[in-house]
């Protein structure tokens, strides 16, 4: 009978041990649940998860594919509930400040992690908080993506026009192929009010020497730089098609590879990843990738890097820390950037010799990178984006003047800091 009940005693234990997590041979098992991105960002956060498996069989993943805006509110919603549902989120650059001022993300060097000086300066810098060097770490970057502009190398030579080093030379060029060419648009951007026309802008807004906010917090995007990128701004939009102001990212993909478009002011990595392939774009050879003009100041594109965090409520946090190391590697990142375009946050991924055949722009891609700007380091970004998306649209339409839209703008954006 006491042999029966041992055995018995035995075997409760070992469930009982399985039904927490513990295998037989005395490793925990540990299911890390991601909230991530659809696309191409999900098919390499997935490529990530299942080679970590692989070499750590011990450790299981559920990843939510969520779209952006979704990813954000699923996001909030855990973290500010302090659930702990999550234990690896992506998020986007701008919001990220939101997060770590409020105490939702691990602290990654309390953790263990150290700076990597194979990442990226500029994107690895976003992950601290507060925002510079020196600052503890609260994420890893994931995925470096940045603005990039695209020209028709054809059709700048066919007019005597060199690869524009300023946005003056952009104009010229803008305004002697819209007059020649037919069929053939000028420009094209992103016209759509809010993140669309405010992201196409800021590489002009910035390179002309303006700013929305000074290191005080102080509003100032109504002044005179800004007064000048403006101008300029519209002046190049006049060589745009007619219905520009409501262009969103497909109709600017389609005018770049139906070869539409002489000159494109906004382009991201995943947008031109099939430029060259015959089978998806008429332009094979005839479009070049590069960072974006300089004008007043160097070249100014916009960083739109996507961060891989631990919230603070994760109940996983060491194999976690462990899986987003493993996620952001040179390894890792290269095998993301050849199945999937994901863009590498690591400088040695961008010389690799097969990827450049494959994509001959990650050269630019990476000068874009080292020469990006963050935007402005606020909780209030959203509401700031917006304000200025609205003003600039109805300067686009005509319907402000550049003076109107400016002051409007400010006054939204004070009343947003309030």
């Amino acid at each position: 009978m006491k042999k029966i009940l041992i055995v018995c005693l035995m075997t409760l234990t070992a469930l009982s041990a399985f039904a927490a997590g513990q295998q037989e041979d005395g490793e925990k098992k540990v299911t890390l649940t991601i909230a991530g991105r659809d696309g191409s960002y999900g098919d390499s956060m997935q490529l990530a998860a299942d080679s970590y498996k692989a070499a750590n069989p011990n450790t299981d993943f559920e990843i939510l594919k969520l779209s952006g805006s979704s990813l954000f509110e699923k996001s909030v919603i855990d973290m500010k509930s302090g659930m702990g549902t999550y234990d690896v989120i992506l998020i986007d650059d701008p919001n990220i400040t939101q997060f770590q001022k409020v105490g939702w993300l691990s602290n990654l060097n309390d953790l263990g992690a150290k700076a990597d000086s194979g990442f990226i300066g500029s994107a690895l810098k976003l992950g601290k908080y507060p925002y510079n060097d020196n600052s503890p770490m609260f994420a890893l970057p994931f995925a470096g993506n940045v603005e990039l502009f695209a020209y028709r190398t054809d059709l700048y030579e066919k007019y005597g026009q060199g690869e524009p080093e300023t946005w003056d030379d952009v104009l010229e060029a803008v305004k002697i192929i819209d007059k020649n060419e037919a069929d053939i648009d000028g420009v094209v951007f992103r016209g759509s009010k809010g993140n669309p026309i405010v992201t196409g802008f800021l590489p002009i807004f910035w390179s002309f020497g303006a700013t929305i906010l000074d290191d005080n917090g102080n509003v100032t995007v109504n002044s005179p730089a800004a007064l000048n990128a403006l101008d300029f701004f519209l002046e190049l939009a006049s060589y745009a098609p007619k219905g520009v102001a409501m262009y969103q990212s497909a109709q600017v993909k389609d005018a770049i590879y139906s070869g539409k478009a002489a000159t494109v002011t906004e382009v991201w990595p995943g947008w031109i990843n099939k430029l060259e392939d015959p089978n998806e774009s008429s332009v094979v050879g005839k479009v070049k990738v590069i960072k974006h003009p300089g004008q007043v100041e160097k070249s100014s594109p916009m960083i739109g890097v996507w961060m891989i965090a631990i919230p603070e409520a994760s109940k996983n946090k060491e194999a976690a820390l462990d899986f987003i190391q493993y996620a952001t590697s040179e390894e890792v990142q290269n095998d993301m950037a050849m199945e999937f375009g994901n863009p590498p946050t690591r400088a040695k991924v961008y010389e690799s010799s097969e990827l450049a055949i494959k994509y001959p722009w990650y050269p630019a891609q990476l000068d874009a990178l080292n020469n990006g700007v963050a935007r402005t380091r606020t909780t209030k970004w959203k509401e700031i984006e917006a304000q200025l998306g609205t003003a600039l649209q109805f300067a686009l339409i005509g319907e402000m003047t550049a003076e109107e839209a400016l002051a409007s703008a400010e006054k939204g954006i004070m009343e947003v800091l309030k």
